[in-house]
């Protein structure tokens, strides 16, 4: 099922802090770890820019170091004290609007 650009946009910034939030990481590593949690429809190249909007707005910092199987340096990033705050922010955000649709989608099955 394919799930809107827009949606995904929204959800995919929340998701990332989420999960930089658990403690530092790195692109590949942040990839994987959504494609395990069956996160829909993520390519290698769509966390990128979500990771640059995050770094921009003061969200994640940044470090680059040398990888540990010593292939190309990565970059590592790290949730910031402001990312933090706007991680709950989303969180209550997204518990709001998951508990409407919630209700919604019970109320339209009850109906069928």
């Amino acid at each position: 099922m394919s799930v809107s650009d827009q949606m995904m946009k929204g959800l995919l910034d929340g998701a990332i802090l989420g999960l930089i939030a658990q403690g530092e990481t790195y692109g590949y590593e942040i990839l994987e770890k959504l494609k395990g949690k069956d996160f829909p429809e993520i390519s290698d190249g769509s966390i990128y820019p979500v990771l640059l909007r995050l770094s921009k707005k003061g969200y994640v910092s940044t470090q680059t170091r040398k990888s540990d199987t010593g292939g190309p340096k990565r970059k590592y990033y790290s949730v910031t004290e402001r990312g933090l705050e706007e991680l709950e922010v989303f969180r209550h955000k997204w518990t709001y609007l998951n508990r409407g649709m919630n209700n919604l989608m019970g109320s339209v099955e009850n109906a069928e």
